[in-house]
């Protein structure tokens, strides 16, 4: 056994199980934690953190800021800043041009080809079109945006660089494939832009829930509304037509609005000749190629001239002359409170001057008793008293250039300045009182002069009805190309006769005078139709562009 053990080129003992797990375990365990343990990466060399776009401030550069906030907000690729392409003038080939030896080098040819494809295909790469004013980069007057997709995340970069555009006038969208979230996105975006911010085109945009009726709410400041080719039907046409006016409210800031190119048929109309009714802001409208027929054609001729109201108008116009007596009623107290305080001051005057002629009598009963001090005062005003009687005009020898307020006194020349001191304390602090519960009431006059409910014009009473005297602000409708036959056409003839006979009743006082521009032309009537060719000849001396016209050539022919 021993000789076995001990012979040569036998096998080493083998090591204890116990140390070879302990071994092994304490390998595993080194594994473990050197996977465990993370890896410190170091950042390359001159790469920065990426920066915040809500830490940048714009320098009222379009083109640098857009820039800058889309690289700072992730994007790679962008639209760039681009100057609006104006129309060329027309080509007129010269006798350089109609040389061929030039074009005889092949790699000219070829270079000329391929700037003409990138050319093509530049011109259909994304781009934000900007009108400057005076070519100053600074001074973007209106920005075109045509043909690629808005997403929220381009409005929130818009949101940043637009406010600072203080000479921003329109924004042009045409195609961008808004939603009515976006819609709402740039809605809210709007206020934020400058003050001079009044024209808003969104065409080639429809949306599901017709939401443009937002753009008009009673704060928006939008003057030029323009949503052509954007298939707004007869639902879209009601909710413009409530947001034009309602029987409580109404957009008094929208002069213009353009709904060409839709589908809005008579039903439609029917709605905006409802919004007619009691908007005195609009002065332009646009309906052309639509699908209004002749009922929408008459609901829109009745709004221009005297209709008649409804119970809920009649009820309201009730109303509001009620409140419009309580508040005369509650300003002529403070007349009559005005009145007694000018009775007061009066009869304090009334008390001054027999107080001093009772002075006057006690001095000279007692001229040894007078203290030194009053007779010097009385000295000075008499002497006052004498410079102005000497100089005439009224005016204080002390003043070089006279007020206003002393110039209209002056031309009285009755007020002495001995008599103003003692009334002129008095007079400032009852002045300032009256100014004081005055103005706000004229404030309050001003505005309702300015903004007069149309239900509180004056109206006309017939077999127990009313009628007001129609919309005569509304100066241009443009109807073309609708499907309107020779029905519509009377409508139209019997509501251009009376705002004829109504700017000729009130030729002498200025205000609206009702349509200057009437546009009727390709419906379903022959253009020889008798009721067309008396609206023509009607509107012919109204309208101020053919007048200029007719002017220039009166001119032309008689210089």
């Amino acid at each position: 056994m021993s000789s076995e053990q001990s012979a040569p080129g036998a096998s080493p003992r083998a090591p204890r199980p116990g140390t070879q797990k302990s071994s092994g375990a304490v390998t595993k365990k080194g594994e473990r934690a050197a996977k465990e343990k993370p890896a410190t990466v170091l950042p390359p060399v001159g790469e920065e953190e990426p920066k915040s776009p809500e830490e940048y401030q714009c320098t009222g550069v379009l083109e640098i800021d857009f820039a800058e906030l889309c690289t700072r907000w992730g994007y790679t690729d962008f639209p760039k800043v681009v100057n609006r392409p104006r129309p060329h003038p027309p080509f007129v080939p010269s006798a350089s041009l109609s040389e061929k030896a030039t074009l005889d080098d092949p790699r000219l040819s070829g270079s000329c080809s391929l700037n003409s494809l990138e050319s093509k295909y530049v011109f259909f790469r994304p781009t934000i079109q900007v009108e400057l004013e005076q070519e100053d980069s600074k001074s973007v007057k209106e920005i075109y945006i045509r043909g690629w997709k808005v997403e929220e995340r381009i409005l929130g970069i818009f949101s940043k660089c637009l406010p600072p555009l203080t000479q921003l006038q329109a924004i042009n969208f045409w195609k961008v494939g808004l939603t009515d979230k976006t819609l709402t996105t740039f809605i809210e975006l709007l206020p934020l832009c400058s003050s001079t911010l009044r024209k808003v085109s969104l065409e080639g945009n429809p949306l599901p829930e017709q939401s443009y009726h937002k753009l008009m709410a009673l704060d928006s400041t939008i003057a030029h509304l323009s949503l052509r080719n954007n298939n707004i039907d007869d639902r879209g046409a009601q909710l413009l037509g409530q947001a034009l006016s309602t029987l409580h409210s109404c957009n008094r800031t929208l002069v213009s609005l353009n709904l060409g190119f839709n589908h809005i048929g008579d039903e439609g109309a029917g709605y905006i000749a409802d919004g007619l009714r009691l908007n005195r802001s609009l002065l332009w409208l646009s309906l052309a190629h639509n699908r209004i027929q002749d009922k929408g054609a008459l609901k829109l001729a009745e709004v221009l001239r005297a209709f008649e109201l409804t119970h809920t108008e009649v009820v309201e116009r009730r109303r509001l002359l009620l409140e419009k007596g309580t508040q005369e009623r509650s300003r002529s107290p403070s007349s009559s409170r005005h009145g007694d305080s000018k009775t007061d001051r009066e009869k304090s005057q009334m008390v001054g001057i027999s107080n001093s002629a009772l002075v006057d009598k006690t001095d000279k009963t007692q001229t040894t008793k007078t203290p030194k001090g009053l007779g010097k005062k009385k000295e000075k005003s008499w002497e006052l008293a004498k410079k102005e009687e000497k100089s005439g005009s009224g005016q204080s020898p002390t003043q070089g250039t006279p007020k206003k307020e002393d110039a209209t006194k002056a031309g009285k020349g009755k007020v002495t300045i001995p008599e103003q001191k003692p009334s002129r304390i008095k007079g400032i602090k009852i002045g300032s009182r009256e100014k004081r519960s005055i103005l706000p009431e004229s404030e309050l006059v001003v505005e309702a002069t300015e903004v007069i409910n149309p239900l509180l014009e004056p109206v006309e009473h017939r077999d127990g009805k009313v009628f007001m005297p129609g919309n005569k602000v509304l100066l241009h409708l443009n109807l073309l190309r609708n499907r309107i036959t020779e029905v519509g056409l009377e409508g139209f003839l019997a509501t251009v006769q009376y705002q004829m006979q109504f700017s000729k009743a009130k030729s002498v006082s200025k205000g609206p005078v009702g349509l200057l521009w009437l546009s009727l032309a390709k419906n379903c009537f022959a253009p020889q139709c008798p009721a067309y060719a008396i609206i023509q000849e009607l509107m012919l001396p109204r309208d101020p562009i053919k007048a200029k016209l007719r002017e220039d050539e009166a001119m032309a022919f008689f210089p």
